[in-house]
């Protein structure tokens, strides 16, 4: 394929991906008690596009409406995107850091951290008098951030940091916080109910606060991967082979680990335990448009942030009035998932 052809190619899958979420945003506010038309939704929405908002006219729908799209439904949606590119986005980092196609950003303890950080928020209520509603998210994000950077320094022997010890490290003190948490839940309590609602993963309840939460993180995370897409492709190629190219093997690995956990903490200390985003995206993008990590991570990002809003929206409906935990639609979908890939012959490694 010609260079030219391949970057027309690259830039269509990615408008198509672009596009399929803007309707998806709108179509998914839409899904509420309340019967709100995608029309309506579309028309609210632009009025607060400046310079746009002036000429497009006003409905005939209640101020009750709007209410309803920019305090609760359109709040949630956007924190599902960012979710969504957020894990999806580390999934493709750490999978080609670490040149491993099964890896995904729980791999170095994330989930296990957060977890036992949010357990013993909710158990004994930390923080909650003076952090309020942060309390939670926010001491899930240091359990999560703590616990990343543990492993990445038990993993890091004269300066270097194996891959294989990395991956090692991170399953043992995962699987060891993973003990604490459940001996903690054991002796809970009536707060046990909770912590599993929140261990199984959710939006419900979420609001502006926890977009504000969030969104510094994962844009911040976003823009330092892009920036370093160029490396992460010599990356594929070995150390050895990247250091003969001039890069700072090492140092690339602290900065991209360092965005991949941020990124992936903070959308987990204000979700919960979302599994598989992170690991069955960046295969699947992958399969679709190439290891070319330029194009790969802005769709997987895009791809994440599809399948989560999609995810939320049929966790909301598939047992109304009940809402089903996202973490339980995306596990249902990642399973048979992850299965293909261990069955899958034809690439074997990364």
């Amino acid at each position: 394929m010609k260079p030219q052809s391949r970057v027309w190619r690259w830039r269509m899958i990615t408008g198509t991906l672009f596009l399929v979420l803007g309707l998806l945003v709108i179509i998914c506010s839409t899904i509420g008690p309340a019967q709100i038309s995608p029309v309506d939704v579309l028309a609210m929405l632009l009025r607060k596009v400046p310079w746009v908002g002036s000429i497009v006219p006003r409905g005939d729908w209640p101020q009750s409406h709007e209410t309803i799209i920019f305090q609760m439904r359109l709040a949630r949606v956007i924190l599902a995107v960012l979710v969504g590119a957020g894990l999806a986005s580390s999934g493709v980092v750490l999978q080609g850091l670490l040149q491993n196609s099964l890896a995904d950003p729980y791999i170095l303890g994330i989930s296990s951290g957060a977890a036992l950080g949010a357990t013993v928020a909710m158990l004994f209520g930390l923080g909650a008098h003076v952090l309020g509603v942060f309390a939670l998210p926010l001491i899930a994000f240091a359990g999560a951030v703590v616990t990343a950077f543990s492993v990445y320094n038990l993993a890091r022997v004269g300066g270097r940091v194996q891959v294989s010890t990395l991956i090692l490290a991170g399953i043992a003190v995962g699987s060891f916080l993973s003990a604490v948490t459940s001996y903690l839940m054991i002796t809970g309590g009536q707060n046990i109910h909770q912590v599993v609602f929140w261990l199984m993963g959710g939006l419900a309840g979420r609001g502006w606060d926890h977009v504000a939460v969030l969104a510094p993180y994962i844009v911040i995370g976003l823009a330092i991967m892009l920036l370093n897409v160029r490396n992460l492709n010599a990356m594929l190629l070995g150390d050895e082979p990247a250091q003969h190219l001039g890069i700072d093997v090492e140092r690339l690995k602290q900065v991209m680990l360092m965005a991949a956990t941020l990124t992936a903490a903070a959308a987990v200390a204000v979700s919960g335990v979302i599994g598989f985003v992170g690991l069955i995206i960046p295969h699947a993008v992958r399969l679709v448009v190439g290891p070319d990590h330029r194009v790969l991570l802005p769709s997987a990002a895009l791809a994440g942030a599809i399948f989560l809003v999609a995810a939320d929206a049929l966790a909301r409906v598939a047992a109304a009035p009940e809402e089903i935990p996202v973490g339980v639609i995306t596990a249902l979908c990642g399973g048979p998932f992850f299965i293909y890939l261990l069955r899958k012959k034809k690439e074997p490694g990364f």
